[in-house]
């Protein structure tokens, strides 16, 4: 089990980071975000665009749901999926926080192999 610092990752717990990853390591998923950020379609609208059955779209559309990046509205016998934008900002504030953090440890570690190297050299 993996645990995040609270301090990087303050807008969300680590089971929502986690679900939120986990909902975006999938190539399918990530399409099925990028084709309802284009324009909401139904959950049988996007089923046409794969090889799987609607049942397995579903499921990805439930994953997508609970990660909080996508609402499935009903509209007459239809499911319309809806991107959550803010559920993607939170994603990339999360990516951004870690990569201050990893960019800090970065320039400390040049500050530390320079201030090394300045010993030899005395």
């Amino acid at each position: 089990m993996v645990n995040y610092n609270h301090m990087v990752v303050d807008q969300l717990s680590d089971a929502e980071v986690d679900q939120l990853f986990h909902a975006l390591a999938d190539a399918t998923r990530r399409d099925i975000l990028t084709r309802a950020a284009a324009g909401d379609l139904s959950v049988s609208g996007l089923a046409r665009f794969y090889p799987i059955s609607v049942t397995a779209i579903q499921k990805h559309v439930g994953v997508l749901e609970s990660a909080g990046l996508v609402r499935k509205n009903r509209h007459g016998r239809e499911q319309i999926v809806t991107t959550v934008p803010a559920a993607l900002a939170a994603a990339h504030q999360t990516l951004d926080r870690l990569e201050v953090i990893w960019r800090e440890r970065l320039d400390r570690f040049g500050e530390v192999l320079s201030e090394t190297q300045h010993g030899e050299d005395r």
